[in-house]
């Protein structure tokens, strides 16, 4: 572990939750996604701290040493906007820039759509922002998918995907972080039609070496924090899906207004659909939605994790993104 990196716990509200921090400066707060913890933001935060930033990844409710509450209900989108919000608080922090990746960029998406006030600037890793959908996603998804195994539906049940995934956490997590980067085979997604009937291991690759990006130490590190938590905190922000189209009603017209960037891989499924070749349609029409969009950047080679897959590039776009703002300490 990097001894320049500190840790430890914050009251957040109910929570108690861990956070990992560098530097000094203005904040940055980094948000990470399924199925990861502040370990995902290992390369950011002593990059941003060499570069005069105050850099904060926490463990996401349900997540790592953080509190992973009960009910399904307690992993609302707006549980975990509140969550990072108090979380400045926490810090004394008045303002931070957010940056999430995975659902920690629906997480940041949704922190600079509902309390600009708070958060200056946003930029948003491997998942697009787009506005709130017009009808309920999981009705959505059961249209566009059909009888075909779809992992957010599979995720619906509860207990479901627990009992298959908790008892053989590394081997998943490896499976998992192999089979979403830009190490996959060309055809593998392109080839993916699975029964509903199907399990989450069964669309993944089990590789014989993990990629040059991720050592056995670092999947140490994921190993250790699910083989003791189990899965389903962060399962349960799948879980919400609907009751966070409900919650957001009220917001379906409210545009990101403060300065926003979107980094990706361009090996990432979820970037550039199932050919792996170019951004997709959400991703183009994704600056439509944002009053200040200041770049998109795609990285060759790289797939849904970005920031651990191409360190130099991903802290390359968010240094030249933060230096673009305004000065502002947080304070006022």
């Amino acid at each position: 572990m990097d001894e320049t990196i500190s840790h430890r716990q914050v009251p957040v509200g109910p929570l108690s939750m861990h956070v990992a921090e560098a530097g000094e400066g203005p904040l940055v707060l980094l948000c990470h996604g399924f199925p990861e913890c502040w370990y995902s933001w290992r390369h950011q935060l002593t990059a941003l701290a060499g570069a005069g930033y105050r850099a904060v990844a926490p463990d996401m409710r349900g997540y790592g040493r953080t509190d992973a509450p009960e009910a399904i209900e307690s992993y609302t989108i707006l549980h975990l906007v509140g969550d990072m919000v108090g979380l400045l608080d926490a810090l004394g922090q008045r303002r931070a820039v957010i940056v999430g990746h995975d659902w920690g960029a629906m997480v940041a998406w949704t922190a600079a759509l509902l309390r600009p006030d708070r958060f200056r600037a946003v930029v948003g890793m491997s998942v697009p922002y787009l506005p709130r959908l017009p009808m309920r996603p999981t009705d959505m998804m059961r249209a566009m998918i059909g009888d075909r195994f779809f992992y957010i539906l599979y995720f619906q049940e509860p207990g479901r995907a627990e009992a298959e995934l908790d008892p053989i956490a590394r081997r998943f997590l490896r499976a998992m972080l192999f089979t979403a980067s830009g190490a996959v085979p060309d055809d593998h997604y392109r080839n993916l039609d699975l029964p509903s009937s199907a399990k989450l291991m069964d669309q993944m690759l089990e590789p014989d070496a993990l990629p040059s990006w991720l050592g056995e130490e670092d999947l140490d590190v994921y190993a250790t924090e699910f083989e003791r938590t189990g899965f389903r905190g962060g399962i349960n922000w799948y879980r919400n899906f609907d009751r966070n189209w409900e919650l957001t009603a009220a917001f379906a017209d409210r545009r990101i207004t403060v300065p926003a960037m979107f980094v990706g891989g361009l090996r990432d499924a979820v970037v550039t659909g199932p050919e792996l070749a170019e951004e997709g349609p959400t991703v183009k029409v994704m600056p439509t939605f944002c009053d200040d969009f200041r770049a998109k950047v795609l990285i060759e080679g790289a797939g849904h994790w970005n920031q651990q897959e191409a360190p130099e590039e991903t802290n390359a776009a968010l240094l030249d993104f933060l230096t673009g703002l305004p000065k502002d300490d947080g304070q006022a």
